[in-house]
């Protein structure tokens, strides 16, 4: 069976939350303002979030990388 991946939707704040893991971290910025990547302490991605999600109906595809921390 596969790893779990947690998603999460609240249509009221627009707001859109993928984990990978449920460890402790913190939220970075990325290169797009919208979205928000979940880091522990290493730099290991744990998830990411999207704000105002609807907001981005006009980006076609809406398109972002998320980034591990240099080794």
């Amino acid at each position: 069976m596969g790893e779990e991946v947690r998603i999460w939707y609240d249509k009221e704040g627009d707001y859109l939350e993928v984990l990978f893991d449920r460890k402790a971290g913190h939220f970075r910025e990325t290169e797009n303002d919208a979205v928000m990547e979940k880091v522990d302490s290493h730099g290991n991605i744990l998830g990411f979030s999207v704000l105002k999600v609807s907001a981005l109906s006009d980006q076609s595809p809406l398109s972002f990388s998320l980034k591990r921390r240099s080794a």
